[in-house]
């Protein structure tokens, strides 16, 4: 790129610089900053706690469906801003007590307590909070989240100095100036620059009286919105108010000639710059200080009645945090007299140094270790400090579909350097999930379902968790009654220390398992064979995990023995995986098959006759055609109840998802699946001959095939690749694996 280019590249990005700039507002004066508020009053009257929910509805909400009922997940954790990376997966009910919290803080006008993320290592309390972080520094550059402080501008003596009192005689009148404000000045016309370090709101100059009656003039009627105690009651830094106070004295009470040196100044949030999100480590030190001013010789340019007042820059993580969110990291691990200022701090919202007392308005954050919690909670402090604290539980998931997905957004094959084989992830996320569950306790249920919890192995529950599948044979009363419990169940030990997703194999050791099977030279990718290896080398190492040392409680904490638990449901995926490449028939023809079903039903549960297309009459429903679909799918219970309950669960479906078309195979996931079994147990012989021809032609010994047999070898092993995913080696290893395990003897 030549100098001309260069010119050219360079003259067009200033000339954006310039336009963002006065785009977005970023120097005003204060006159024109009162304008924006009259303007916008619930936009620029907000305290952090505000700020901070209005950014969580700015990214807007959706509602799901789980076993537990409709849920709340806040898209700011999708990451939209930063195209996803480092999003949180799952934990909704943790954020949705962050947002009770906040709105309670709102409702409140202040804030009155720390907000405590607690649970085990690995459970993403510090990404819920780098994502709330980081969800501000995006909202802060919008509209909508424009944030702004203030700054104190003396001008040079050619500008004005004789005339605003602090030279000369001092009888000037502000009036004879012809300069409304010192906010546009260039740098060379200012002799001195003070920056409110705590990034106090500009409202801040107005006396809370006119304050308040301004904000309430401006508010349009009816407004949902209250005006917090920080904006009503709130006041100037102690260094700004003692600017104010002298610049009042010299203009002998012209409150617009003291406004006249205010600078307002639009600020972005930015963890990197430590600007309204900051992070406190557990350093041994206070979080909060203050050095003065007028010893510094770069201000010897102050006004002689500034430079006679004492001033102090307050300094520190609280002072960059504030109007915004303070994380406390591992909170716990430090000692705990450098935490007792957060009694006063998150209670008031103040800290009280030498040569102040400073007031706050931010969020404070904290995470903490299960461990450190429950060693603290037995200390004599706790009980002052849980006053204060507000503490959300975040243990590891339990749904290993949901634990699949961070699996799979935190391991690529760019990352391993080879191809991932599937149900790769998937193996790996139920054992995971399989180590955290407990063992249910019945007497916390109604008796009808006391039986059914008890008898629940741990891949049941897993089952039940994560697709809300219940154990088979079942009656539609009780596969009810069990999901019904499922809230309770999952609420297993919340009142102590020991619930359940406390312990167990945490994501964070996962993906190392998963980076360690993916380097193993005896595999050409990451499979679920290599898996199944790295976790036996895990369950030998009691003395590194601290779950493997729990003792196991009937089926429940049998790690090892889990390890053969999800190589049997990979095997039932490989042969799913291999019967479907087949394609011995079409999957649509399932969902005709069952449509037909469900015609007929109605139609006899209705006691009406149904139109035969083919002969022209109408005719009853067909018996025989219901009873072989409920061969195959009702499970032993009486043809009336099962029809009954097919017909409950459709109405109940299409109100759960109103003007959505319908979907059968997804209302009734366990009935298809059984249709198929049914299907493939009709045709078991043509299709152990099928894995046998695969296993010949794997083998290269396929020349004892007839022509039709080696089409159909060459048909479901490219229906492997195109249409499941496998590679050529990972097809040959799952077959071989799946006849072994399954067909050989």
């Amino acid at each position: 790129m030549g100098s001309g280019k260069a010119d050219v590249f360079l003259g067009d990005l200033s000339k954006r610089a310039r336009e963002s700039f006065v785009e977005h507002r970023r120097l005003l004066s204060f006159t024109q900053f009162v304008e924006l508020v009259m303007e916008h009053p619930m936009r620029f009257a907000r305290s952090s706690a505000q700020y901070v929910r209005d950014c969580f509805d700015h990214f807007g909400v959706e509602e799901f469906e789980t076993v537990l009922g409709r849920r709340k997940h806040y898209k700011l954790f999708d990451c939209p801003f930063d195209g996803g990376r480092d999003r949180l997966i799952g934990q909704e009910e943790a954020q949705a007590s962050v947002y009770q919290i906040l709105t309670s803080f709102v409702q409140d006008g202040r804030i009155r307590r720390l907000v405590l993320l607690h649970g085990p290592n690995g459970s993403a309390k510090s990404s819920l909070i780098g994502c709330v972080q980081r969800a501000l520094e995006a909202y802060s550059h919008t509209d909508e989240g424009a944030l702004y402080r203030f700054n104190w501008i003396f001008p040079a003596d050619k500008i004005a100095r004789e005339s605003i009192g602090f030279g000369g005689s001092g009888r000037t009148s502000p009036s004879t100036s012809s300069r409304d404000t010192y906010a546009f000045l260039d740098d060379l016309d200012v002799d001195a620059k003070l920056i409110d370090e705590l990034k106090d709101n500009p409202l801040f100059l107005i006396e809370p009286g006119a304050r308040r009656r301004l904000l309430e003039q401006s508010l349009p009627a009816g407004a949902d919105f209250k005006l917090s105690d920080y904006i009503l009651r709130g006041d100037l830094s102690h260094k700004s108010k003692r600017i104010y106070e002298a610049l009042l004295t010299a203009y002998q009470g012209d409150l617009k000639a003291v406004t006249r040196h205010v600078q307002v100044e639009r600020f972005f949030v930015s963890r990197r710059y430590r600007i309204g999100a900051v992070t406190v480590e557990p350093q041994f030190r206070v979080d909060a200080g203050a050095r003065q001013v007028t010893a510094d010789r770069s201000l010897q340019s102050l006004p002689a009645s500034l430079q006679n007042q004492t001033l102090h820059e307050l300094v520190g993580d609280l002072i960059d945090g504030n109007r915004g969110v303070v994380e406390y990291n591992d909170l716990l691990k430090r000692p705990q007299e450098y935490n007792r200022y957060l009694l006063a701090t998150s209670e008031k919202a103040t800290v009280s140094l030498d040569h102040a007392n400073v007031h706050l308005d931010a969020v404070l954050l904290g995470s903490a270790n299960e461990t450190y919690l429950s060693a603290f909670k037995g200390s004599p402090e706790y009980p002052s400090f849980n006053a204060r604290l507000e503490l959300v539980r975040m243990p590891y998931l339990r749904d290993f579909r949901v634990e699949q997905r961070i699996y799979e957004e935190q391991i690529s094959a760019t990352e391993m350097g080879k191809p991932m084989a599937p149900h790769s992830t998937y193996v790996a996320a139920l054992w995971a999930v399989l180590t955290r569950l407990k063992r249910p306790e019945p007497e916390r249920h109604p008796e009808g379902v006391r039986g059914l919890i008890e008898h629940l192995s741990p891949l049941e529950k897993a089952d039940l968790y994560a697709d809300g599948a219940v154990p088979e044979g079942l009656s539609p009363d009780q596969a009810r009654g069990l999901r019904a419990a499922v809230p309770v169940m999952m609420d297993l030990g919340a009142d102590g220390d020991v619930y359940e997703g406390r312990y167990g194999a945490s994501p964070r050791e996962m993906k190392g398992l998963l980076l360690r099977a993916a380097q193993l030279s005896t595999y050409p990718h990451l499979s679920p064979l290599a898996i199944f290896d790295e976790l036996r080398r895990l369950v030998r190492e009691t003395s590194v995990y601290q779950f493997l040392q729990i003792k196991p409680d009937g089926e429940y904490y049998h790690h090892e023995h889990f390890i053969d638990v999800v190589t049997e449901r990979y095997l039932d995926l490989l042969d799913k995986d291999v019967r479907s490449a087949m394609g011995l028939i079409d999957e649509a023809r399932y969902g005709e098959y069952f449509q037909r079903y469900i015609d007929h039903v109605t139609h006899w549960l209705r006691k009406e006759k149904l139109y035969n297309r083919a002969t022209g009459r109408s005719e009853e429903p067909d018996e025989g055609l219901m009873k072989e679909v409920e061969a195959a799918i009702a499970g032993g219970s009486s043809a009336e109840a099962f029809r009954n309950d097919i017909m409950g669960s459709i109405a109940a479906w299409s109100i759960d998802h109103p003007g959505q078309p319908m979907s059968y195979p997804a209302i009734f996931p366990r009935h298809f699946e059984a249709l198929r079994a049914a299907y493939y147990e009709e045709r078991r012989e043509q299709i152990w001959r099928i894995k046998q021809n695969l296993l010949s032609h794997l083998g290269e010994s396929s020349s004892s095939m007839s022509t039709e047999e080696a089409q159909q070898v060459r048909v479901t092993l490219d229906a492997l690749q195109s249409k499941h995913g496998y590679t050529a080696e990972s097809a040959r290893e799952a077959i071989v694996f799946l006849i072994k395990h399954r067909y050989e003897g």
